[in-house]
């Protein structure tokens, strides 16, 4: 048996009223008062498809200790490198083997799920990681700006323990432009809504699905959760019943809550089908965009012992409501700010000193000694141990994991940041091990000497004269 055996998901925790989109918009395009009910999830400025790549993986991979990975695929049309493996780095963040491979799947909305189909049919001996994040930029005022969401979901595939088994696959390619982005654009350009339900989910879908239902033997009336990610809030399902499924087995697609995920959105709502069956259920998964995948799952008896370390329904509870869209725009880079001098300081990265550090900088990996067992962050040449001071003492000891408490901490309105006050001090981690750490999320009154923290891989400082982001760990108040 061959398929999933194990599934994660990051949502943002900010969570921007819509209502407040439509109070900005709405005295140059009134149309937007019809889709400003809900909300939808929003990154912090410190986060993009990195960041939440390296969250739905890790989501995914605390409850599969040990296990030997293959491949790490990421699936996204917002990677924030264009010559960099970014994949590479989040493997890095992961502290994964530097066996694995490798590779980064995007120009399409079904990148994920040709990814997930690439390696369902490989049937590797080991285990392999699928990630999909998004964060799409969207003109201010736009319907994709109340429609869309950002978020990253992974799965893990594999022979042990499968909760879903895969019955088949199935692949129609057409070239059907409904929007585009260019090499030199930051938008996606689309046509018109009802043109693109008429002439490409309802002429294209229905080709892959009943191909593989055919092959697969499978009735569509059997079919207990169909996936079909849209933000055309009716497309599902007119499309459920031109092929026969039941109403009742759509897959909602959380435009109200969290919006959609573009290359994320199908592993999203994978996740959510697989939160929800029952072993036995079939689950029809469906990629569209320059064609359609379509993918259908058994669930197994293994689904009921399983738990997820997070999955959909917990990223979404774990929500900050986001009122203010000035700051919305700002962090997504969509009105020029007065960031004052103090904000103006170069921030070149040498990347010969990068090398040198990157266990520290993207694996947060310290130092144990081998002769006192004491732990140290950053790991350096002499053991911090006063009686012990041995050199070269000390193996790899990765912090990622690690929870900790705060120890000291400051709120800064001088130190620049993009959403002051600038909140950092040393955290304390259980074990051993202490560091100076920013604090990111922080909420006024919600920190203080002894609080509870972990830590996430964020982004730490923007060199925009040469276009490179710098990763680094940050620490996050425990809900």
């Amino acid at each position: 048996m061959f398929g999933i055996t194990a599934y994660g998901a990051y949502v943002p925790r900010a969570r921007l009223n819509k209502k407040s989109i439509a109070e900005a918009n709405a005295w140059f395009d009134a149309s937007l008062n019809t889709l400003a009910k809900g909300e939808r999830a929003i990154c912090n400025w410190d986060e993009d498809t990195i960041t939440m790549a390296v969250e739905a993986a890790n989501n995914c991979l605390v409850s599969k200790t040990g296990i030997e990975l293959n491949s790490l695929y990421l699936a996204s049309t917002t990677f924030p490198f264009l010559d960099r493996q970014n994949s590479v780095l989040v493997s890095e963040a992961l502290n994964l083997d530097r066996g694995i491979r490798t590779m980064d799947i995007g120009a399409s909305q079904r990148a994920a799920t040709s990814s997930l189909i690439s390696l369902l049919e490989s049937k590797s001996k080991n285990s392999s990681l699928l990630i999909a994040s998004e964060h799409r930029r969207s003109k201010a005022g736009s319907r994709a700006e109340m429609l869309w969401g950002d978020g990253a979901a992974s799965l893990l595939i594999g022979s042990d323990k499968v909760i879903a088994e895969c019955l088949g696959v199935e692949t129609y390619a057409i070239d059907f432009v409904d929007h585009y982005r260019g090499d030199d654009s930051d938008y996606d350009y689309d046509w018109e809504e009802r043109w693109i339900r008429d002439e490409g989910f309802l002429k294209t879908v229905p080709k892959a699905v009943n191909n593989l239902l055919d092959s697969a033997k499978v009735n569509a009336a059997d079919i207990k959760h169909f996936i079909l990610p849209s933000d055309q809030s009716r497309t599902p399902g007119i499309l459920a019943k031109n092929l026969g499924i039941d109403q009742g087995a759509i897959v909602d697609n959380q435009i109200a809550n969290v919006g959609v995920a573009g290359v994320a959105q199908p592993i999203l709502l994978l996740t959510k089908a697989l939160e929800a069956a029952l072993p036995g259920e079939y689950i029809l998964l469906v990629g569209f965009g320059q064609g359609c995948d379509a993918i259908l799952f058994r669930a197994t008896d293994e689904l009921v012992h399983y738990k997820p370390f997070i999955g959909i329904e917990a990223a979404i509870k774990n929500r900050r409501e986001e009122l203010n869209y000035n700051k919305f725009l700002s962090f997504n880079n969509l009105v020029e700010k007065d960031i004052g001098k103090r904000g103006e300081v170069d921030k070149q990265t040498y990347l010969s000193g990068y090398n040198r550090r990157k266990d520290l900088l993207t694996g947060f990996i310290g130092g144990k000694c081998r002769e006192c067992g004491t732990v140290q962050i950053p790991r350096e040449k002499y053991c911090v141990n006063p009686e012990c001071n041995m050199l070269d003492s000390q193996d790899d000891y990765p912090f990622s994991d690690k929870k900790g408490t705060v120890a000291t901490w400051t709120a800064d309105r001088l130190t620049f940041d993009w959403n002051p006050p600038a909140y950092f001090g040393m955290v304390q981690f259980e074990g051993g091990g202490k560091i100076m750490m920013d604090f990111t999320e922080v909420e006024e009154g919600t920190i203080d000497t002894g609080t509870k923290v972990s830590v996430h891989f964020r982004i730490r400082q923007f060199d925009t004269v040469r276009g490179f982001k710098k990763y680094f760990w940050k620490a996050v108040i425990e809900g």
